[in-house]
C-alpha cells in the first residue's frame, strides 16, 4: 500500500483513492498490511517516521519508552546508537515472543488474547505453534547423559600438564 504524505500533514492512500487518519492507517498495517509512506513532493521514505508516531500515539504505547529512556536517546543520538537500538528491540521482541510462545503453547486456547497483540491492536487469539515433543527419557538415563557432558566439559578446561 503507498501512501503519500502532504505538507498539511494530510495522509493519501493511492489504492483507495482517498485521504486516510493516522489511524486508519494503523488499522490496515494492524490487519496485515504492508505500507510505504512517501512525501507528497519530494518522494522522500517517510515509512519509518509514520510507523514509529503511530506506536508511540497509539493507545498508550508511548508507556514502552519510558521518560528517560528517551532523554537518554535525545542526549546521545548518533548512528551507533541507533544501529544498537534496532539491533536490541528486534532481539528483545523476538526473545518475548519466543518466551511466550513456550509459556502458552501447549495451553494455548482459541480464545486466549496474547497481551502483546492486544497492545498493539491486534485483538484476536495468539494460536503458536505447539513445541515438538520432548523425546522420552527415563531421568536415569538424562542423569547419565548429563554427567557424560560434564567430564567432557572438565577434561577440555582442565589445564594440560606437560611431561618432564
Amino acid at each position: 500500500m503507498l501512501v503519500k504524505k502532504y505538507g498539511n500533514r494530510r495522509l493519501y492512500d493511492t489504492e483507495a483513492s482517498r485521504y486516510v487518519t493516522l489511524e486508519e492507517l494503523a488499522e490496515k498495517v494492524r490487519a496485515g498490511s504492508d505500507c510505504r509512506v512517501i512525501d507528497a513532493k519530494t518522494n522522500e521514505d517517510l515509512t519509518q517516521s509514520t510507523l514509529t508516531q503511530i506506536i508511540l500515539e497509539s493507545r498508550g504505547a508511548g508507556r514502552l519508552l519510558p521518560i528517560p529512556l528517551l532523554i537518554q536517546l535525545i542526549r546521545l543520538g548518533d548512528d551507533a546508537l541507533a544501529d544498537f537500538m534496532g539491533r536490541y528491540v528486534s532481539w528483545a521482541l523476538e526473545m518475548y515472543l519466543q518466551t511466550k510462545q513456550v509459556a502458552f503453547g501447549p495451553f494455548s486456547l482459541s480464545n486466549m488474547v496474547n497481551p502483546f497483540a492486544r497492545m498493539m491492536g491486534m485483538g484476536g487469539g495468539f494460536h503458536p505453534e505447539p513445541p515438538p515433543p520432548a523425546p522420552q527419557q527415563s531421568v536415569a538415563s538424562e542423569m547419565a547423559d548429563l554427567r557424560r557432558e560434564l567430564e567432557a566439559l572438565k577434561k577440555q578446561s582442565a589445564p594440560k600438564r606437560r611431561k618432564r
